[in-house]
């Protein structure tokens, strides 16, 4: 079991850009290690551990739990992968930091937290914008523009895969079969903010756009809370050129890009707009991390993080029910 006063040994399953965002971000801090790698090929661990100057790779899950130099493990493989990896970590006495969107239903993440809990680890969601300071610096703002009326949240990134897709070549990130859409993929983190900020909307409405494959490529959610509603627009297949705004009766708040902002605008309605004191981080990913660690020395198995992932599992489930989007997984 981890040692508070050690660094957070952590071994990192998968291999692409999110895993190197999470290397470098451990890198960033003296409270963890990446001291272990898994991936299914051995060529590909071992130049993901070449780059980051890791000293073991596994290429066997369970070998890979079993290593005594692992306390955590960072999970970044496909979707539908999270939930049986995130159990074998749990028996296994590891702390583990999922990547988003943490499961691919209500279902599996009731499983992952169980196990987490009857085993005494910690299980955190990476979501990058609820461990960002600048949430803090937004929720201690929303007083200064009255009650809140109208929240609109857009997040839309053009998939650096899409082209290949488009020329034909259907990739991980396209795949439906891997518990992957648009609203797993982009629109969670705008969900995951409004569960954090929040809570349980009353009610929520929603559309979703297809492509030949079954790929849910854009979609559209209305969440009804008490007093106001909150449109959040995602897609994989466009990209947003509009911030994300919270309209009060008093004035207005500004995000530039809900997953890693830059710019938060206060516009009051009586008044000169200003820039929000926040100085954003290169790689914000340090933070979710911070936020593990702190919580893997504590031993804190149960955290105001797993609330807000239960109620964006709980909107996300809705919203496929009502659009269709349908996995393999669900089943």
């Amino acid at each position: 079991m981890y040692n508070a006063q050690k660094p957070l040994r952590i071994g990192v399953v998968g291999t692409n850009f999110v895993s190197d965002w999470l290397a470098e971000a451990a890198a960033l801090l003296p409270q963890a290690c990446v001291t272990a790698v898994y991936s299914r090929a051995q060529t590909t661990g071992d130049a993901f551990a070449a780059k980051h100057g890791i000293p073991l790779v596994f290429t066997d899950y369970a070998a890979f739990l079993a290593c005594e130099q692992v306390d955590a493990v960072y999970i970044a493989s496909p979707n539908f992968a999270h939930c049986a990896q995130a159990v074998a970590a749990a028996k296994a006495k590891k702390h583990i930091l999922c990547e988003k969107v943490i499961a691919t239903n209500s279902r599996e993440f009731e499983a992952m937290r169980t196990a987490a809990a009857e085993n005494g680890v910690v299980l955190l969601e990476a979501m990058r914008p609820v461990y960002d300071p600048a949430l803090a610096v937004l929720r201690q703002a929303l007083p200064a523009i009255g009650p809140l009326r109208r929240v609109t949240m857009e997040y839309c990134q053009y998939s650096s895969r899409y082209d290949k897709f488009l020329a034909g070549q259907v990739m991980n990130a396209f795949d439906p079969a891997l518990s992957n859409a648009a609203i797993m993929d982009i629109g969670v983190y705008c969900i995951a903010v409004c569960a954090h900020l929040f809570g349980e909307p009353k009610a929520m409405h929603a559309a979703s756009s297809f492509l030949h494959n079954g790929f849910e490529g854009c979609g559209q959610l209305l969440l009804e809370y008490e007093g106001f509603q909150t449109n959040i627009t995602y897609s994989k297949i466009s990209e947003s050129i509009a911030p994300s705004v919270f309209q009060g009766e008093k004035g207005s708040l500004t995000v530039d890009k809900i997953s890693m902002p830059g710019q938060i605008w206060l516009y009051p309605y009586k008044g000169e707009p200003r820039r929000l004191d926040y100085t954003p981080d290169k790689n914000n990913m340090v933070h979710e991390l911070a936020e593990f660690i702190r919580l893997a020395g504590k031993g804190a198995v149960q955290h105001p993080g797993l609330v807000t992932s239960g109620i964006q599992m709980r909107i996300i489930d809705a919203a496929r029910r009502t659009t269709g989007v349908v996995f393999p997984a669900d089943v």
